[in-house]
């Protein structure tokens, strides 16, 4: 086990607790995502994991080590982890180079530089070596955050929502190339996300918060096909809810279906079809059937009546 979080207790303020008895448990060599909304207490809890601020009760095990917290820490943090917050903290004055080797050692300099090199390659920004971090945009600087962090091939990365700054095509390069680099290096990671659909697919479990309480735990298959409730379901995109008298109108054995889930039929249910949009790779679609709307996806433009069914 490479981190234990046992009965955890934490409060901003006495009247009202953000965790209580708090539980989780995290194998290593895992990419772990901690899911929700902003303000449901993912940053708070990164923070105490990495050991900048001070809980007030429970046990935080970091590799069969008890976790002392600022308290006990002359300098907050914790030496087998890495921390990526909001604030990427890089030497203004030194090179986008020199900020990612900030930590490895001088001793062998064509190693250190090969080392560095590779890391810019990772996160995409070998173009900008000699370059100053004020001239970067804030998500190259969060990249040469991220850089620097995995230089020193940390036991656990912890990354507070490091995509929120990246324009769509720079997200979908970084992705696979972090994750496929933690894996190689057998590095642990928790990334925060209030998007999980970003992704799911190099997660080994999802872990969702909803008020500092966890309200699920799995595998991203288990967690997208069986959310625990509606707040569970969004976190994935696009999702129809139906309440207890539509499940039991529409004779559904389940509250929620992402688009795709539900198609246009020879039989079924009457729909009629509102809007019809192209999205891409897909029609983007408003339906009602029943008295409710529906939004699903399909391959061509829709229009008039359609039949729909559930898969």
């Amino acid at each position: 086990m490479l981190l234990e979080i046992n009965n955890l207790y934490f409060s901003y303020s006495v009247e009202k607790p953000l965790f209580q008895n708090l539980n989780l448990h995290f194998d290593e060599g895992k990419i772990i995502a901690l899911a929700g909304e902003s303000g449901c207490g993912k940053s708070t809890l990164l923070s105490l994991i990495y050991g900048l601020i001070d809980w007030q009760g429970g046990d935080i095990v970091f590799d069969n080590e008890k976790l002392l917290g600022p308290k006990g820490n002359l300098v907050p943090g914790e030496s087998k982890m890495k921390f990526v917050a909001q604030n990427f903290d890089l030497m203004p004055y030194a090179t986008v180079a020199e900020n990612v080797g900030k930590f490895i050692s001088n001793i062998n300099l064509a190693k250190k530089r090969e080392t560095v090199a590779e890391l810019l390659e990772v996160v995409g920004l070998e173009e900008f070596a000699h370059v100053l971090p004020k001239y970067l945009s804030g998500g190259q600087q969060q990249r040469v955050a991220i850089a620097r962090a995995l230089s020193v091939l940390p036991k656990l990365l912890i990354l507070d929502e490091p995509f929120s700054n990246l324009d769509f095509p720079r997200k979908i390069e970084l992705r696979e190339k972090l994750f496929r680099y933690v894996k190689q290096q057998r590095i642990s990671l928790i990334i925060s996300t209030h998007e999980l659909q970003d992704i799911i697919p190099w997660l080994d479990e999802i872990v969702v918060l909803q008020n500092g309480a966890i309200i699920q735990q799995g595998n991203p298959e288990q967690t997208f096909k069986n959310p625990y409730n509606a707040y569970v379901a969004k976190l994935f995109g696009e999702v129809n809810i139906f309440n207890e008298y539509e499940i039991a109108d529409f004779q559904l054995p389940k509250f929620s279906y992402y688009p795709k889930e539900i198609q246009i039929s020879e039989s079924g249910f009457k729909a009629e079809v509102l809007e019809s949009r192209f999205a891409g790779n897909h029609y983007w679609n408003k339906v009602k059937a029943k008295n409710k709307e529906l939004i699903i996806y399909t391959d061509q433009k829709i229009a008039n009546t359609v039949y729909i069914s559930f898969q």
